[in-house]
């Protein structure tokens, strides 16, 4: 259990922060860079969230909102071994399952994209667009940092799909709300 009594230490005055395991990074770290990514990304769902009201939908992202927090543990915790303990966080194989499932069991009502959409439509949809956006910058950020340090591969493989699935939830949040909006290439080039 997490116990806060006091929001400062002071500990990151010098531009370094702590992992799990109590050592110490630069802020400016590749690592920390994509804990930061996935902290906006999860801001960003609470933001839909709010759009969104209450639901089924907004039901699905606050469990994720919930996983991000594991994400962060995970993506905060060296080293090669990552397998989950019971005070080690790591995203599991069914984290990722459960997002696949969800993402197909939205899509079996969508009509098959024949275009490219806009991040538009509803105002709780659009939220859902730009927490897609900031998750995949959270994605490319939690795969830069792979490239110097080990990173669990089921959290590479989670953030991956939650891109996924916030772009299904989106249309998904739109097929109620008047549909995708459409991409039309060009559509302005004469005005």
């Amino acid at each position: 259990m997490v116990k806060l009594n006091r929001i400062y230490t002071r500990t990151g005055d010098d531009g370094t922060t702590g992992l799990v395991d109590g050592s110490r990074v630069a802020k400016s770290d590749a690592r920390m860079a994509a804990i930061g990514d996935v902290d906006e990304a999860n801001s960003a769902i609470g933001v839909a969230i709010a759009a969104l009201g209450t639901g089924e939908t907004a039901d699905a992202l606050t469990r994720i909102q919930n996983d991000l927090f594991d994400l962060g543990a995970d993506l905060a915790t060296p080293g090669d071994d990552f397998t989950p303990g019971e005070m080690t966080l790591r995203i599991v194989p069914r984290q990722v399952a459960r997002l696949e499932e969800e993402i197909d069991a939205m899509n079996i009502g969508l009509e098959p994209l024949r275009s490219f959409i806009l991040p538009a439509g509803s105002a709780g949809a659009a939220s859902v667009h730009l927490a897609r956006a900031i998750v995949r910058r959270a994605e490319r950020s939690a795969v830069a940092a792979a490239q110097s340090v080990q990173i669990n591969p089921q959290a590479l493989a989670y953030i991956n799909r939650l891109s996924d699935y916030l772009f299904v939830a989106a249309r998904f949040v739109n097929q109620n709300a008047g549909g995708d909006v459409l991409w039309i290439p060009g559509a302005s080039r004469g005005t």
